[in-house]
């Protein structure tokens, strides 16, 4: 009987069960492998925390320092200015030279000055300063040489120009104010004209009687607003005069310079001049209303 056939089958089917078996086996060796690893990170996620805090109690409790023998360990020898220079120099990315380190130690070499510091003795040489300056720079700019133009700092000016600027907003302040007071003045002077016009009813009717018209009655008041404007105007510009008598020697003795106020004789006269025109615009509403009454109820009035 040939076996040859049968070998081979039985060969055949011994190899692809061999083969099933370690396949079968690989997968259920890996599937054990995956839940064993799967427990064993989780078992380690659970321990691991209560470790670390056990280890960090226990590393704390080994470690003490004093902390004021540490802060005076740490002691430095340094001001706040030198300590913050230090840090600005290390913090700086500069390349540090001869010549940088020179400059920043004030070194200046006259034969290649970096500035120049002018004082000059009082404000008139300080200004033919300037216009040298500006006449030598329009010079250059001409020429289109911009690197050899000088540049200035008028710090005298600034100063000045800062003032200046303080002391006109003052002044507008001032100027508001005193217009409020003009334009309440003004009222107060219309006011009391009007009252004059009521109290003087009867010798209106007097004067209208005697043949005044009722522009001669307007001109009686106001002559006497002009009057009165003119005479305000004077008194005030006369007493400002003496004021600034005393005024100047205490401004004297307070600056120790010979700085003093005054009033210009232009604006004494504008000043009066403006009195007048107030208190005639002040009064031409009552002259009005003078010259309009009823000489025979003016009469009548007691």
């Amino acid at each position: 009987m040939d076996t040859s056939e049968l070998e081979k089958k039985m060969s055949d089917a011994m190899g692809q069960a061999s083969a099933s078996m370690a396949a079968g086996m690989q997968n259920v060796i890996s599937q054990v492998m995956q839940s064993s690893m799967n427990a064993f990170s989780q078992k380690i996620s659970e321990a691991m925390p209560k470790m670390m805090e056990s280890f960090m109690t226990e590393l704390g409790d080994s470690f003490t320092f004093d902390q004021e023998a540490f802060a005076d360990a740490m002691g430095l020898n340094f001001t706040e200015e030198e300590l913050q220079t230090l840090l600005q120099s290390l913090m700086s990315t500069d390349t540090s030279t001869y010549n940088g380190n020179l400059q920043k130690f004030g070194y200046a070499d006259e034969q290649k000055p970096t500035a120049i510091n002018i004082y000059p003795y009082d404000f008139e040489g300080k200004t033919k300063i300037k216009e040298a300056i500006d006449a030598y720079n329009q010079e250059l700019k001409d020429k289109e040489e911009y690197d050899r133009m000088v540049e200035y700092t008028d710090f005298v000016g600034i100063l000045m120009s800062s003032v200046t600027n303080i002391i006109n907003a003052i002044s507008y302040v001032l100027v508001a104010f005193v217009s409020i007071s003009l334009v309440v003045s003004s009222i107060m002077i219309g006011v009391i004209t009007y009252i004059s016009v009521l109290e003087r009813k009867k010798e209106i009717g007097i004067l209208r009687a005697m043949g005044a018209s009722k522009r001669n009655i307007s001109q009686v008041f106001n002559a006497e607003t002009i009057i009165i404007g003119f005479l305000a105007g004077l008194i005030g510009v006369v007493l400002t005069r003496l004021i600034l008598i005393p005024a100047n020697v205490i401004i004297r003795n307070l600056t120790g310079e010979d700085i003093y106020a005054f009033l210009p004789l232009n604006a004494a006269i504008i000043l009066v001049v403006l009195s007048v025109i107030l208190t005639t615009i002040g009064g031409l509403i009552p002259s009005r209303k003078a010259a309009k009454s009823d000489p025979v109820e003016a009469l009548r009035t007691e």
